[in-house]
């Protein structure tokens, strides 16, 4: 006798302004990621287009607009610009390791820093050392923290310069949240050698693709993502890779934005609201209604601090 499947059952949030568009707003689709099943399912909708939240899977599913794209790098393929590879060889001294996923207080001071500077008043600036590691430390799925620190000084470890929660899938790398030092004196482009690094890794253990989440159109601070190329997008027929030449002009385009830094000034986290995946209360849920609701915070990771 087959045992009885459970299939996940999806929520949508309430609608809320977009953190990525001026005058629109935004809603998500969402299923909690629990059970024995918890990373095949959370695999198989990442190649739907859904990221991971703790352990909250989501997507955007906004009535009016499908700006938001997912969009993965074909890591085996990846050759990098002169740029890139210029700021490969500058940061090639960092000590890269794979941690487990386990917050400690100087990535935390780090993630404090960073969004200070770069998501000033956003819905994270708020979380404490408990929210930060629920963040890390709350995953049903195989995840790490890779780190990125300055050559060790004697005996001690090197200077924490960036950090990235990530997921190891069967088919590649899933960078749920990433964060750095931006006002380091010496660096520059950390930003962009952590996605480099997470192409390379991918290639070198044979996984094909790593995910950078959802690039926006319209959205200028978005627009980074397309310099990695070969690009894919994920439409309405599935994963297509970007030919040359229309990645060469995604490029281009992305050369002249600016940085766009008004919805980032009015503090737009790159998910929303902390509070926007509201799930049934198992007792309500049990009794066939869905009258309770409860409220489930869950960090706003996903990804990329720049791959969301």
């Amino acid at each position: 006798m087959t045992a009885p499947v459970r299939f996940p059952r999806f929520f949508v949030t309430s609608p809320a302004p977009c953190p990525y568009l001026e005058g629109k707003t935004e809603r998500k689709v969402f299923t909690e990621l629990k059970g024995p099943h918890a990373e095949q399912l959370n695999e198989a909708l990442g190649r739907i287009g859904f990221r991971r939240s703790q352990t909250v899977a989501y997507r955007p599913s906004c009535i009016d607009c499908q700006a938001c794209v997912s969009v993965r790098v074909a890591a085996e393929a990846f050759e990098p610009s002169r740029t890139q590879a210029r700021n490969l060889r500058r940061n090639s001294d960092l000590v890269v390791s794979e941690c487990r996923p386990w917050a400690t207080e100087e990535q935390f001071d780090l993630l404090q820093r960073y969004l200070g500077s770069r998501h000033p008043g956003g819905g994270m600036t708020a979380m404490d050392e408990m929210d930060f590691a629920d963040m890390v430390e709350h995953t049903p799925v195989s995840s790490l923290m890779i780190e990125y620190r300055e050559p060790a000084d004697g005996l001690l470890p090197g200077r924490l310069v960036g950090a990235c929660l990530t997921d190891r899938q069967s088919d590649g790398l899933s960078m749920v949240y990433s964060f750095y030092d931006p006002e380091h004196e010496a660096r520059t482009g950390l930003g962009n050698y952590i996605i480099l690094e997470h192409i390379r890794r991918a290639a070198e253990t044979g996984l094909p693709y790593v995910y950078l989440g959802y690039w926006v159109d319209g959205s200028d601070r978005m627009q980074y993502k397309v310099r990695y190329r070969p690009l894919e997008l994920l439409g309405r027929n599935g994963w297509r890779r970007l030919g040359e030449a229309e990645q060469d002009a995604l490029i281009a385009r992305a050369a002249l934005a600016g940085p766009g830094r008004s919805l980032r000034e009015r503090g737009a986290g790159k998910d929303g609201a902390q509070d926007q995946y509201r799930l049934p209360d198992e007792a309500a849920d049990e009794a066939g209604d869905g009258a309770g609701l409860c409220r489930r915070d869950i960090g706003s990771a996903g990804g990329s601090g720049r791959t969301s």
